[in-house]
């Protein structure tokens, strides 16, 4: 008997898991693909929007009229991923990433759409490039951001120069505080003296 004929589910194991894997590859690859194409299509509609409302109409007027007369039109068209509320936030995604560049491809709507909630640039970019460092899902990314992870974070780091900062100030006040103990103790040793104590 030859090692083909013994183990023949050996083999198909073997030729099961290579295929599990080059499916999951494609997969993978087509998410991806998808996810870029999202990611591009919704940051360039949230640009014309932004082009559009610049080109004279109020603010307030532009998001009670345009906005709705797009979201029914598009909705029409290709789903109720074009509500009102999704391009606000493709809207928001623009003017929070203006550089193209600063979209980062590894993350996804969801994690665009959180990051969105939060108005400090700073914070923000430290939690998507913290996301995409760590492969926070976007489950993680919300949790983190609830539980202000980049505060807590940023306050525990700048916690020794306010310390020292402290300890600092005291230690002045000390050393002011003993150059004018003596002088009250002379003003009052004077002033018993002078009221005949």
């Amino acid at each position: 008997m030859t090692n083909s004929e013994e183990h023949p589910s050996t083999q198909n194991e073997h030729l099961l898991v290579d295929i599990r894997r080059i499916v999951e590859q494609a997969r993978g690859q087509v998410k991806q693909t998808v996810n870029t194409a999202m990611l591009q299509a919704y940051w360039q509609i949230g640009r014309l929007i932004v082009e559009d409302e610049q080109g004279g109409e109020t603010r307030a007027a532009y998001g009670k009229a345009t906005l709705k007369r797009l979201s029914q039109q598009l909705t029409t068209d290709y789903g109720k991923e074009f509500d009102i509320t999704n391009l606000r936030n493709m809207r928001r995604f623009y003017l929070a990433f203006e550089k193209r560049d600063a979209v980062r491809l590894e993350l996804s709507w969801t994690h665009y759409r959180t990051l969105l909630r939060i108005d400090n640039s700073t914070a923000r970019s430290w939690y998507r490039d913290e996301a995409i460092l760590q492969k926070w899902s976007a489950r993680a990314l919300e949790r983190q951001i609830g539980t202000l992870y980049y505060e807590r974070l940023l306050s525990s780091k700048n916690k020794q120069p306010v310390e020292q900062s402290i300890i600092n100030t005291l230690q002045q006040f000390l050393l002011e505080l003993c150059k004018v103990i003596p002088k009250i103790v002379e003003t009052q040793n004077h002033g018993e003296r002078c009221n005949g104590k």
